[in-house]
């Protein structure tokens, strides 16, 4: 396999201020214009060690390893799909039929009520002469190698790298999504290749993952996939994590529990107007999703993207602080993370990071143990501190680990247990 030479210092330096705009997202796509930058210093080949080694900056050098392995491993094509979308088209597994060759959609919160030859409100579920079908099960359109903390899981195996992949599509649409281009596409107008589960299963263990990731658009919309590629990856002892927005019903998130490891999701805000105006969703079903997820025993974070003047308020972090205290334990942690102007929501500035400061000031004093500030690389708000004896246990710089002080899931120094999926 081929990997970049080494780049100069020039290049480091220049590739450094586009990681600053187009790497310093939690879970962001790599921006277009970078990845083709990268592509033009891939002409000699070098061992992967010696190249990490050689790129100083950590983020730089997890996300350019992700850029040049997806270049080789994951070419993405335009698929062949108008005339026959059979390789992609797999029944849907919670749906009911109605009279009339109609259907009603049974796995997020809206229920939808297809005809015939329509779609839900996700874009990738089609009715067909009454049968519901997902159009994008193994119907890949990015496919990544993430550091896990960049989902963002401060907790879970810390430092491993995630094979990410994503199918276009989303059931709401955030006026902020980082991720656009395909959460809000129908599967048809992106490139695509077919990556069945034990594909994506045997390319995580090809670019040494120790974990799969389902995460950039909505993995909820392309549920049947999610769950026969986490079978496919757990019967190769590989692990499993999803990046959600938590709209979904009860019974799929059961089902979803049951195959996968690690579920992340994004509470937009604690308010219904907001969930109704910016998000256009629903704020209760991903509440009770929250709360599900830990009764079912999946290890859960959960972040909170912060958004100038419209989810900034003390109120509402002190709210929120309360309610996750309350019905989730304080022991799960909070990413508050900073707002960059994206898709919609341009007319806004990025997130003071003394608002992000505050929040986790009001939730630290509300009681939660591991409150931590993101988007906001080399902030000490990034490292995971013991809550009984107050040292540093996980240092993070960017999105790698600098140094752990854990032993068996416990603190090194006061052997305090510390909660999460530890190597």
């Amino acid at each position: 396999m081929l990997y970049p030479a080494t780049p100069t210092s020039s290049e480091i330096s220049s590739l450094q201020r586009r990681l600053d705009q187009e790497c310093g997202f939690i879970d962001a796509l790599p921006g277009a214009g970078l990845r083709s930058q990268l592509s033009q210093i891939t002409s000699a080949t070098t061992d992967r060690r010696t190249f990490l080694k050689a790129v100083t900056f950590p983020c730089l050098a997890a996300c350019a390893a992700a850029w040049v392995h997806n270049s080789f491993v994951l070419p993405l094509e335009a698929a062949a799909v108008a005339e026959d979308d059979s390789h992609f088209r797999v029944e849907a597994r919670f749906y009911e039929k109605l009279p009339g060759k109609n259907v009603r959609c049974k796995l997020c919160p809206r229920g939808c009520v297809v005809g015939d030859r329509e779609r839900g409100h996700c874009r990738v579920r089609e009715n067909r002469g009454g049968t519901y079908y997902t159009l994008v099960h193994s119907r890949v359109c990015a496919a990544h190698i993430d550091p896990i903390e960049k989902k963002p899981f401060f907790h879970f195996h810390p430092g491993v790298l995630a094979f990410s992949i994503a199918t276009a599509g989303c059931n709401v649409n955030c006026k902020f999504c980082q991720n656009w281009e395909i959460s809000q596409a129908r599967p048809e107008e992106l490139p695509a290749t077919y990556l069945p589960p034990a594909a994506v299963a045997a390319s995580a263990r090809q670019n040494q993952c120790p974990a799969v990731a389902f995460t950039y658009s909505e993995p909820t919309v392309f549920n049947e996939f999610v769950t026969d590629a986490a079978d496919a990856a757990r019967a190769r002892g590989l692990k499993s994590v999803v990046v959600s927005n938590g709209f979904i019903q009860q019974e799929p998130l059961k089902r979803l529990c049951q195959h996968v490891d690690a579920i992340k999701v994004d509470l937009k805000s604690f308010s219904p107007s907001y969930y109704r105006d910016v998000v256009n969703g629903e704020l209760q079903p991903v509440l009770d999703t929250l709360v599900t997820i830990r009764k079912q025993g999946r290890w859960n974070e959960i972040v909170y993207l912060v958004v100038p003047t419209l989810n900034d308020g003390d109120k509402e972090f002190r709210e929120l602080a309360r309610w996750i205290k309350s019905n989730l334990g304080p022991e799960v942690p909070i990413h508050f993370t900073r707002f960059h102007p994206l898709y919609l929501l341009k007319n806004l500035p990025p997130t003071p990071v003394e608002t992000l400061e505050r929040a986790k000031a009001i939730a630290d004093a509300e009681g939660l143990q591991y409150v931590y500030v993101g988007n906001v690389p080399g902030h000490p708000a990034e490292n995971t501190y013991c809550p009984k004896c107050r040292r540093l246990i996980i240092e993070r710089a960017g999105f790698t680990v600098a140094q752990m002080h854990l032993r068996k899931g416990k603190c090194e120094y006061c052997q305090h247990p510390i909660p999460g999926v530890w190597v």
